[in-house]
């Protein structure tokens, strides 16, 4: 079987074929960290975590990474006399951090802060103005459109056609829809926020970021590029441009995940009517969001409603309901189902540019043929049942335990990474690699932590 994927700058599904089967490697670009998230940041985070974990069941292992971005105009607004901006950029960070743990999104390869890199931009820069694609102005430096005549590839639109663009001063500019790769020092900004370059001290761009840390992390080719509908124009139209054009051939696969609206509208922080996911975390149970925020395609809208997290409660409810009803019924029998049996809808589902409604659909009909099977006494049945629910569970990233094994977000980030060991050894094991699967369980233990596999699932606790 073949994954297939909606490749954006296609416009088309395609058949998924990375450049090294063994590695899938993944750029998704993360948040800007002026304030806290709000829910469509971890829907967003979420539908890549499913994207890395189900190519990671399919092809053994992902690169993936994720940026921060923490130098920007927004940044620099937020920032006050007692809290600088480097400062908030950490605390917001965290807060991102927290949010996508709690719901167990599982933590990047790499995380590089657009701070770090800022050596590899300025190299890029260099690149572009070289090879007649850039050009230093008063300070700043832009991206010359008009020398790259595949500009506008990804979302198909002409230059004459396009808005100026509004990320820098245009006091230097050729053209207004130039945009600024690098930007001088202005009057006013702290000190802190420059760096020295040979175009004058300043700061780098947004856009620039990407280009610099795919490349640093992943090379100057990579299968898949994502991140929300909105940042299609301007900014992955931009990186594309850019790093083309500086000899890359970038991207293979752009993928693009639909917004969170409230009633109807975008969900946005310059509109106001953002919800944070601190807020919601705190009224409903992290796998609830989860399931709430998975439920809708990955590339449709979501509007967020109580009734939608009501929704997801309830069919969480079946699903465990079932799982305790396995387990009575097992009590005392013989009969044992090896786990980790994937139903074939359910990959069919995710395979086909990862379908998880209908991957949801397969995972409540096991769930209710595994009751049918109770009723009529056949264990067996139900225990195979079992096992494929608990396998279904583990790519979603739902079979979790409860946090009362720890406090706090730490519990949360504990269960996530103690689970996504499990993952692993489920997949050594079903590989029959037994010594993979070993040590792995001798990490485990080793780190004061018991494993208890059940035919519904393997539970984990800390040794009193």
């Amino acid at each position: 079987m073949t994954v297939r994927l909606y490749d954006t700058k296609a416009q088309a599904l395609r058949d998924f074929v990375p450049v090294d089967p063994a590695n899938v490697t993944m750029y998704v670009c993360g948040p800007t960290v002026q304030s806290g998230p709000h829910i469509g940041h971890v829907r967003a985070a979420l539908a890549f975590d499913l994207l890395r974990r189900w190519l990671t069941h399919r092809f053994g292992r992902v690169t993936f990474v994720r940026n921060v971005t923490d130098i920007d105009d927004k940044v620099l607004a937020n920032a006050t006399a007692t809290e600088p901006w480097w400062a908030l950029a950490y605390r917001m960070e965290l807060e991102f951090s927290r949010a996508y743990a709690a719901i167990g999104i599982l933590p990047p390869t790499y995380e590089p802060r657009a701070t770090a890199s800022v050596t590899q931009m300025q190299e890029l820069i260099a690149e572009l103005i070289d090879r007649g694609h850039a050009y230093a102005s008063a300070g700043d430096v832009y991206f010359d459109v008009r020398s790259w005549p595949a500009y506008g590839e990804l979302t198909h639109q002409s230059v004459d056609a396009m808005e100026s663009a509004a990320d820098a001063d245009p006091r230097g500019k050729r053209d207004p829809r130039d945009f600024a790769l690098w930007k001088g020092a202005k009057e006013g900004e702290p000190a802190s926020a420059t760096w020295t370059s040979p175009w004058g001290a300043g700061r780098p761009g947004w856009h620039i970021e990407c280009s610099a840390m795919s490349r640093r992390y992943l090379g100057p080719e990579f299968d898949i590029h994502g991140g929300g509908l909105d940042l299609r124009f301007p900014h992955h139209e931009n990186e594309i441009a850019q790093s083309t054009a500086a000899g890359d051939p970038f991207a293979r696969y752009w993928v693009h995940n639909g917004l969170v609206t409230v009633d109807g509208q975008k969900m946005s922080k310059s509109l106001g009517n953002f919800i944070l996911a601190a807020d919601v975390l705190a009224e409903r149970d992290p796998r609830v969001v989860r399931y709430a925020l998975a439920g809708a395609h990955y590339r449709s809208s979501l509007d967020i409603s109580d009734r939608a997290f009501d929704e997801a409660a309830s069919a969480l409810e079946r699903i465990d309901t079932f799982r305790q009803r396995s387990l009575q019924a097992a009590s005392g029998d013989q009969h044992t189902v090896e786990p980790g049996i994937l139903p074939s809808a359910f990959i069919e589902a995710m395979d086909d540019d990862l379908g998880v409604p209908q991957a949801l659909a397969a995972l409540h009909q096991a769930v209710r043929e595994g009751n049918t099977a109770i009723d009529a006494g056949d264990i067996a049945g139900a225990m195979e049942s079992a096992a494929a629910v608990t396998a279904m569970l583990e790519v979603l990233g739902l079979n979790t335990t409860t946090t009362a094994n720890a406090d706090g977000g730490a519990g949360v980030a504990l269960d996530a990474l103690v689970r996504e060991m499990i993952a692993q050894r489920s997949r050594a094991r079903a590989d029959k690699d037994w010594a993979a699967a070993d040590r792995i369980r001798d990490a485990i233990a080793a780190a004061g932590i018991t494993l208890e596999d059940t035919p519904a699932g393997t539970h984990w606790s800390i040794d009193a």
